[in-house]
């Protein structure tokens, strides 16, 4: 039947501590589907290890039920905040060691290219990014918040970049 008929899931990350945007995307038919998107929220008041701990649980759970192939996660991306840039850091090495615990494939990939893969041009703004991620996948929900489209747009990445034409 052609090579529409393969399927890549991808389960996208975009990492964070505060929230953790997480979708699972696969590409069939000639098409990005969305199978679930959300936001991990961590309490402020829980201790670190207890907030790495909501992340890394809910990841293995998201990763059992919807059994992606693939992982699609953002580099770190610093900002003048080195305490919550490090603990971004620890959240995403603690994912990409969930990851390679069941046997995902592992992509990176950094913001210009996300961007690129999105809309065509690296330097788009968020707006731009998330307009184009409501043509192409229109069943995003309505109420998703940023770090959910960027995960979502990480998907389509990954995709894109490794999903297709295999």
């Amino acid at each position: 039947m052609g090579w529409y008929t393969f399927s890549m899931r991808v389960l996208a990350i975009d990492p964070g501590f505060d929230r953790c945007g997480v979708a699972v995307i696969e590409y069939v038919a000639g098409k990005e589907h969305l199978l679930y998107s959300a936001c991990i929220e961590t309490d402020r008041k829980a201790t670190h290890a207890a907030r790495l701990a909501t992340i890394g649980t809910t990841l293995t759970d998201i990763i059992k039920r919807y059994t992606p192939t693939a992982l699609g996660i953002e580099t770190l991306f610093f900002n003048k905040n080195v305490t919550t840039g490090i603990k971004v850091a620890e959240a995403r090495g603690m994912i990409l060691y969930i990851a390679e615990q069941h046997g995902l494939t592992i992509y990176e990939h950094g913001p210009q290219e996300v961007k690129v893969a999105v809309t065509g041009y690296g330097n788009s703004d968020k707006a731009a990014v998330y307009a184009m991620i409501q043509r192409l996948i229109p069943t995003v929900p309505q109420k998703a918040k940023d770090d959910e489209y960027d995960a979502i747009a990480v998907g389509i990445t990954t995709l894109a970049q490794h999903g297709r034409n295999r």
